[in-house]
């Protein structure tokens, strides 16, 4: 009896410091989830980062780590596909292609170029402008037949769609047209110190962030500091940002409901709260510390992964760029 064929779904994370723990409940967790259901292709989006003028060396550093951090977050290699997006030129060169397929008025209209533009004036540079074209191409190039979807991505992905369909409606079938992938979601994680943000590393205050490999007394003590509100009760209701969002870290790493947490603390202070939240965590990122520190001493395996899953993309890819500049008429290089 023949198998059904698993649906591909592909999804990216630039290397832009070591990922918090909204990247981890938020995104990565859900990834591991996935690799038995789905024909999964992960990439360290590189390229896109350079929209932000980047050290070069610090760069450098952080791909290889954040390629490590995938694995130590238990996607395994030999499941899914794993590379650093650079090493497969096929996603410039798709995404110049693609580019001269966009419309300005569409391109004008993406939320995060105004956003990033009003946040890098000095740098308001043309791969900041273009760079949908790029992640329309990473998704393409793959045929991917599912994209997770965050709600700051949807934009993105129906940019995608948008070029996909125009393509094809001049060159025939050539693009699979993605779906955004709405399955088990990812917690939500907020700022500990404002409640109302979305944690992110590059915040100034080092309280408001929890960093996968921050030590663990420096977990529970930014825990302990997480701003909530005048109340004593552990409850999850509106207008308690603060206790709302340790909730949902709380009910993310043990698998608690709202009212099983709120009825473990009745009776019990924040703080008693905050340090279990803390020590929750801890043990959530236990293995995931452990296994990135020995992944520090295997620097060959670690280069091997990246290198196989480079080789693998780039024969993958290769076959959708192939028939793209066939379409289009560029000319094929002598054999």
């Amino acid at each position: 009896m023949e198998t059904e064929k698993k649906k591909s779904i592909l999804s990216g994370i630039q290397p832009t410091g070591v990922f918090t723990l909204g990247n981890y409940l938020g995104a990565i967790r859900n990834w591991k989830s996935m690799q038995d259901e789905f024909d999964c292709a992960y990439f360290v989006a590189d390229l896109h980062s350079l929209t932000v003028r980047q050290d070069p060396a610090d760069l450098k550093k952080r791909s290889l780590d954040a390629y490590r951090m995938l694995l130590a977050s238990g996607l395994d290699p030999e499941k899914n596909l794993m590379f650093i997006q650079s090493h497969v030129p096929a996603h410039a060169e798709l995404g110049w292609i693609l580019s001269c397929y966009s419309l300005f008025g569409e391109l004008s209209r993406m939320t995060q170029f105004k956003d990033k533009s009003a946040k890098h004036e000095d740098n308001i540079n043309a791969g900041l402008f273009d760079y949908p074209a790029l992640m329309a191409a990473d998704i393409l190039l793959y045929q991917a037949d599912l994209v997770p979807v965050g709600a700051d991505q949807t934009q993105h992905l129906e940019f995608t769609r948008d070029v996909a369909n125009r393509f094809n409606g001049l060159y025939g079938d050539v693009f699979k047209i993605p779906e955004g992938y709405y399955g088990k979601t990812g917690a939500r994680v907020m700022s500990l110190q404002d409640p109302t943000k979305k944690m992110s590393k590059s915040d100034t205050n080092q309280n408001a962030f929890i960093s996968i490999l921050d030590d663990p007394k420096v977990i529970v003590n930014k825990f302990k500091r997480a701003v909530t509100d005048s109340e004593t009760e552990v409850a999850f209701r509106e207008g308690k940002d603060g206790i709302n969002n340790l909730m949902g870290i709380y009910s993310a790493v043990t698998g608690k409901s709202m009212d099983e947490i709120t009825q473990e603390f009745a009776g019990k202070g924040y703080g008693d709260f905050k340090i279990a939240v803390g020590e929750a965590v801890v043990e959530e990122l236990r293995p995931i510390q452990e296994e990135y520190a020995r992944l520090l001493t295997e620097k060959d395996y670690v280069e091997a992964c990246y290198k196989k899953g480079a080789e693998t993309a780039a024969y993958v890819a290769g076959k959708t760029l192939s028939k793209v500049k066939k379409k289009v008429g560029l000319l094929p290089p002598a054999k």
